[in-house]
Formats: C-alpha cells, structure tokens, sequence
C-alpha cells in the first residue's frame, strides 16, 4: 500500500458532496513529477451531471500543472466502499479518463477505508482505451 496516496485519498473523500447517493469516494493521484492532486465526488440535482472523484482529480490536475511530466499520472489510489466484497474501482469513463494522462502499467489502487483492496493496472481495468494517433 502507498500510504500517503492512500491517506490523501481518504482525506479527500470526507469531503465529497454526496447528498443524493451517501456514497463518498476520493481519489489521490501522483503524477511524473511527483505532485499529489486529489478529488471527491460532487454530485448535482441533475444526474448525472456531477464529477466523479477521478475527474475532480484530474481537473485539479491539469488546472495547476504545466503540460508534460507535471500531468503524466504514474499513480492512482481511489478509496471508497467496498461494494459485494469488492473494492470499487473507477468507473468505465473515469477509466478512460486515466488513460488520456497515464499508461497501460500505471497502477490503480482501490481502497475500502479500512484500506483493504486490490491493484490492477490501468491495462488491466480498460484494455482497449480509445487512444488518438500523435496526440502526446
């Protein structure tokens, strides 16, 4: 376990606006250049026009970094419940999201708040990414 990437998470989550689910979920990434940016759901009267946690992230992100290894994510950590005995992992478009700014072996930790869990790498959770030709 990356215990400041699962602390930050965890810290975030306790903020999230989730008056329409309950369901608080927060994320901590890491990016090339050693920058930790974290976010929490936000949820919206209009569904599903909220951010999830991992876009919250990224936005921050990308807000307060320069383009390159300022925003190349080496590292993820998402805490929330676990779900059936699972740990929930990001969502297909927060997956997708990821794969804009990591790669195939970034690895994606997902936490309950006990900190039990998985990691898979972001290949693993979204084989076939849609990726454009020469857009780095």
């Amino acid at each position: 376990m990356d215990r400041a990437l699962f602390e930050a998470a965890s810290a975030v989550r306790l903020r999230a606006h989730d008056r329409y689910s309950g369901f608080k979920v927060g994320v901590a990434l890491r990016t090339a250049a050693g920058v930790v940016h974290t976010g929490c759901n936000v949820e919206n009267a209009s569904f599903p026009e909220g951010w999830c946690a991992e876009t919250s992230a990224i936005g921050h992100m990308v807000a307060s970094s320069d383009p390159g290894d300022g925003r190349r994510i080496v590292e993820v950590a998402v805490v929330a419940t676990a779900i059936g005995g699972r740990p929930t992992t990001p969502c297909g478009g927060c997956r997708q999201r990821l794969a804009e700014f990591g790669s195939p072996d970034t690895p994606v930790h997902c936490y309950d708040p006990e900190g039990r869990g998985a990691t898979w790498s972001l290949g693993e959770l979204l084989p076939q990414s849609f990726e454009l030709k020469g857009r780095r």
